[in-house]
């Protein structure tokens, strides 16, 4: 069973930055998807970024326009999100889920994730 643990939310100033993790576990596959997902408050869902432990592969939502950047690091089985010049319109849950399969290619369609993990609070103030 895929276990995922996302932490390193906190409050943080606009402009500031903060790095999420999501630690693993339990996947068939030697390789994988971690996406990163959020939800504010009274919006919907939104897909953030998505990596793929297979090739490094990555997809970020357009509104990250270069201000995020995700990156795994294997030996840990942990993906991280690290967040520069963060706005309050960052502020929400961030989720991390996972794809257990080696080929497939990043998305942040949510319907294509599996295995989700608790969120962790991100707020970010003016």
């Amino acid at each position: 069973e895929v276990q995922l643990q996302a932490s390193g939310g906190g409050l943080v100033q606009a402009g500031g930055s903060l790095r999420l993790s999501c630690a693993a576990s339990g996947f068939r596959h030697h390789d994988y998807a971690i996406g990163w997902f959020r939800q504010a408050p009274g919006k919907e869902r939104e897909g953030v970024s998505c990596i793929s432990t297979f090739d490094g592969h990555t997809v970020y939502g357009d509104f990250v326009q270069g201000r995020f950047v995700t990156s795994s690091d294997k030996d840990k089985n942990t993906v991280y999100l690290q967040m520069n010049s963060l706005k309050p319109g960052d502020t929400a849950v961030y989720y991390c889920a996972s794809v257990d399969d080696p080929n497939f290619y990043c998305s942040t369609y949510a319907p294509s994730y599996g295995s989700w993990g608790r969120g962790t609070l991100v707020t970010v103030s003016s």
